[in-house]
């Protein structure tokens, strides 16, 4: 049998379970691992410039296409604590990442070595398991283990903690010989997909919500496929956004307090069915959930049977992969179809599309400085169907969320329950690595882009280029709209005047000298009409220079975005919305007006 270090296994491991890239940072701790990286060759790595940063690259890696794991890595200590919130953000979306941390010598462990931290205690809430080797023989086994737990039933990630004698020592591992542990999801029986369209037959206004499980089991075609045969429309979550394209004839909308559409809130509110396929109720998609779920009857499909009445109890549960079920969905759906058993839905569905074209808010404006509903327009202009949007939290989001157009599965990457500043960036260059010929959109606003802006040299130097739109208010514009609940404005203006930037006035920092500085390009606008050159020439000069090109967007300092505090039913819209055509230009729809 063929010997090698531990460290050597884990990294033909890797290999032989689909991994070809890694981010993260080496020290002392975890030089052993860094060494066979080398040595055995096959896996690419970027350098990051912050342990956090390399979890969130590891992150959009994972999210960009179907089977990728990103891998992150870091050594012992604070590196494994700063990527303890790239974790957090991957279990709360089902994302599967594996976390390789260095230790200090398994000697020392309880003698308050250097930098020696019980990650896999801080880890394991926020893993689906957090190991600390021992043994170095064991090390092949809780590799098998930790790619087998990240893919079987709801993915999530993983964190490995090797001290360093753990990763020196030698042991008898073939690589030739291992075999990935076949993975297991549940799924569901021709029986329960029966009843289950049965009940959807039985109704008259029924909708799917097709959740960001439907994008992870890589079923997004078939549920279209089903849509299409029952001529039910579709409303996606926030995190299964583009599983149906938005100009689908089915498309009803997405619904929610923030991340909405009017006419998606108007259509559910109509409706008296609703089966959920792979979305787990999140609260700021149903609200107040006496308002979401009156007068209707669920069905819910999820691969984690303990989420099954976890946020109320659906009219009929069921445990199973999202591919799996819409499989036999799809097959019942066809024979009742063959049958002339389905119900006609089309002027249910024709109404969905109805609400779409008269409940529309406005985009364009002429604002100077620059409203940021116009922002989004002029984005739709000049980025295509191709292109992928990532984001994560703030009024950017919010309002990209509300007037962006998505056409594909994993072409909005969206970090939606943990939503950490700062996330943006790193996994804006780790879904580019995995999709280094594609069109990787970014957007930010002020405060997210400051928060590991460092990151950006990571792009200048390994050249990922992507275009990263900044919007920028000098607020922290989420918690100011929230604050007026509390009829306060405290310790949420970011303003100064910058002395070496005075043309700023009191926008603060000087983004473009900093992004400069950084090694990428950037481009800054201030007037509506610059807008849509300063994305078209972005895209040059991303595809030129093969780095980040940023275009920042100076913005009015107080904008309220359409948002509700508590019900989907009362939604405070806060600004004009569209009454003409020429008002939502890039609508998806034309507006009319009844």
């Amino acid at each position: 049998m063929p010997r090698m270090t531990a460290a050597r296994a884990a990294v033909e491991i890797l290999k032989r379970e689909g991994v070809s890239n890694a981010f993260g940072v080496p020290g002392a701790a975890i030089n052993p691992f860094y060494a066979a990286l080398k040595a055995s060759g096959g896996v690419n790595h970027t350098l990051a410039r912050h342990v956090e940063g390399a979890s969130h690259m590891a992150e959009g890696y994972t999210r960009a296409a179907a089977g990728n794991i990103g891998v992150c890595i870091g050594t012992s200590g604070p590196a494994g604590t700063d990527m303890i919130t790239g974790l957090y953000s991957a279990i709360a979306d089902s994302v599967p990442i594996l976390c390789i941390t260095g230790q200090a010598p398994t000697a020392v462990l309880h003698k308050e070595d250097f930098q020696a931290v019980d990650i896999a205690s801080i880890a394991k809430p926020v893993t689906k398991a957090a190991t600390t080797v021992l043994e170095a023989a064991q090390v092949p086994g809780v590799f098998q283990q930790a790619f087998h737990l990240m893919r079987t039933g709801r993915p999530g990630p993983v964190l490995i903690d090797l001290p360093i004698d753990v990763q020196l020592t030698e042991i008898e591992f073939d690589p030739e010989l291992y075999e990935p542990i076949p993975v297991h999801k549940p799924a569901a029986s021709r029986k329960q997909i029966e009843r289950a369209v049965a009940m959807l037959n039985a109704s008259e206004r029924p909708l799917l919500v097709a959740g960001g499980g439907t994008i992870n089991a890589d079923a997004s075609e078939l549920l279209v496929e089903f849509a299409e045969l029952t001529g039910v429309p579709v409303v996606p979550t926030l995190m299964g956004w583009g599983i149906l394209p938005d100009d689908h004839e089915l498309n009803a909308g997405m619904v929610g307090l923030q991340t909405s559409h009017r006419y998606g809130n108007a259509n559910f509110l109509e409706s008296d069915f609703v089966l959920g396929i792979g979305n787990r109720w999140a609260n700021r998609h149903t609200g107040k959930l006496d308002v979401y779920t009156r007068g209707r009857t669920f069905v819910h499909v999820d691969i984690e049977p303990t989420q099954l009445g976890k946020i109320f109890a659906p009219d009929l549960g069921i445990a199973s992969d999202a591919k799996a079920a819409l499989e036999l969905f799809v097959e019942v759906a066809r024979e009742l179809k063959a049958a002339g058993g389905l119900k006609d839905r089309s002027a249910w569905a024709a109404s969905t599309q109805e609400r779409r074209a008269t409940l529309q808010r406005r985009t364009h404006f002429e604002n100077v400085p620059l409203k940021p509903q116009r922002v989004y327009e002029e984005m739709n202009r000049a980025f295509g169907p191709e292109t992928r949007y990532v984001t994560t939290i703030g009024l950017s989001q919010i309002a990209g969320a509300q007037m962006l157009h998505v056409y594909k599965p994993r072409h909005w990457i969206n970090c939606g329950q943990a939503g950490p500043l700062g996330w943006t960036i790193p996994a804006a260059l780790g879904v580019a690595t995995a999709d280094p010929e594609g069109t990787v959109v970014a957007l930010s606003g002020d405060y997210d882009f400051q928060f590991m802006l460092e990151e950006l040299a990571v792009g200048a130097q390994h050249r990922i280029p992507y275009v990263h739109v900044l919007v920028n208010n000098s607020y922290l514009g989420l918690i100011r709209q929230a604050q007026r609940n509390f009829d306060i404005d405290f310790q949420v203006n970011l303003e100064f005047e910058n002395l070496n930037s005075p043309e700023l006035g009191v926008y603060g920092v000087d983004h473009v000298k900093v992004v400069e500085g950084l090694g990428c390009k950037a481009i800054r606008v201030t007037e509506p009409d610059q807008l849509l050159p300063a994305f078209e020439e972005a895209k040059k000069l991303a595809a030129e220079f093969r780095v980040p090109v940023v275009v920042e967007a100076i913005l009015e300092r107080v904008t309220n975005i359409a948002m509700s505090g508590s019900d989907i039913a009362s939604v405070n819209e806060f600004e004009d919305l569209a009454t003409e055509a020429s008002h939502a230009p890039t609508a998806i729809r034309p507006l009319t007006t009844t």
